[in-house]
């Protein structure tokens, strides 16, 4: 099939999703697909534009403020000229935060009629929020650590969650913007700046224990991993650096603490209404009571990255899992279609 990879965007994880979309190009082109490289940024690529931005690899600290204004000065939106693409029978989503990721893609594209991999705008739109994923999880069930929206007072902070306090934008990933604060004295700065980089923040229960994560694949778990850190938080730079953390997949669990992840994961999943792949991310705290921190509707496809990690260990490699997601976005593509002609067909009668 004719698979446009889409990356790169104007987000602060542009970078991330550059590596992502290299990774992903190559394993579909393993896979036997042809496949067109779309920076939204910037365009279609060309071979040599192609392999200039693909080969540059993820920094240490996401681009800063200036770079990412010049990146968007010269976009033309979220979604590059159709026209440009040519026939293409699916689109790859390998965007990370901003529109490629809150459902303003997803909703340009369902208007198009082109089949992508994931979740519908709505559901993006909605894990994109942690606020409101938070509340459907509590309405699901599901564990999830006590939070408060800003504008919040030390006081308040203190009497509600305690410290250590996490505080993190409402919707950004990759940590980007997140710090754990320990003194009190340090959550105003802390706050402002996460407000930098979103215009809503979240203060969250800080949960000490092991940070797990499960992959989820047409709506059955993958393999639980395990992410041992050398800080108190899987950073952006302990996330995309060789060495940054050890990632253990499968994680050394019992078999009742993988079932129960697994279970979460699912539950998380669909409690959000998300389809085609997701991935849940957990702490156990010492107790071995599970918390879920979050789901992410178009995880990370690095060579680093925890879902092709998850699917692995599950005995799915790489080129399998980027051919199965698209095969997935076909799928509910033409089971959204039946659906609606079947809607037209009975207002006809």
């Amino acid at each position: 099939m004719r698979v446009a990879v889409l990356f790169g965007g104007t987000s602060a994880e542009r970078d991330v999703s550059i590596a992502s979309g290299a990774q992903v190009m190559k394993a579909l082109r393993q896979a036997g697909h042809d496949v067109v490289a779309v920076d939204t940024a910037r365009g279609v690529l060309g071979p040599g534009d192609e392999q200039r931005l693909l080969s540059s690899g993820v920094a240490p600290t996401p681009p800063g403020d200036e770079e990412l204004a010049m990146v968007r000065a010269g976009s033309s939106g979220p979604l590059p000229p159709l026209a440009e693409l040519g026939e293409i029978d699916v689109v790859f989503l390998t965007l990370h935060g901003g529109t490629g990721e809150d459902g303003t893609l997803q909703a340009l594209l369902d208007l198009t009629g082109i089949p992508y991999v994931g979740s519908g705008h709505a559901a993006s739109a909605i894990a994109m929020d942690k606020d409101l994923s938070k509340r459907l999880f509590r309405a699901a069930g599901i564990p999830t650590p006590d939070w408060l929206m800003a504008p919040v007072d030390v006081d308040e902070a203190q009497a509600r969650l305690g410290f250590p306090v996490v505080v993190k934008p409402n919707k950004q990933g990759s940590t980007v913007g997140l710090t754990v604060v320990r003194a009190p004295e340090r959550l105003p700065a802390a706050i402002e700046a996460a407000f930098h980089t979103d215009d809503e923040v979240m203060l969250e229960r800080f949960i000490p224990g092991r940070e797990l994560t499960c992959g989820i694949l047409a709506g059955q778990p993958l393999a639980v991993g395990e992410i041992v850190m050398k800080s108190d938080v899987f950073d952006y730079e302990s996330k995309y650096q060789e060495g940054g953390a050890e990632e253990v997949f499968p994680a050394e669990l019992t078999e009742e603490q993988t079932r129960a992840i697994q279970d979460l994961s699912v539950r998380a999943h669909r409690a959000l209404k998300l389809e085609g792949f997701s991935r849940a991310d957990f702490r156990m705290d010492a107790d071995g009571g599970l918390w879920c921190l979050e789901v992410n509707t178009l995880p990370g496809m690095t060579r680093t990255s925890l879902l092709p990690q998850s699917a692995r260990a599950a005995g799915i490699a790489f080129p399998e899992l980027c051919d199965r997601i698209c095969r997935l976005a076909l799928d509910r593509h033409r089971a959204g279609a039946g659906t609606a002609r079947v809607a037209a067909e009975g207002r006809e009668r």
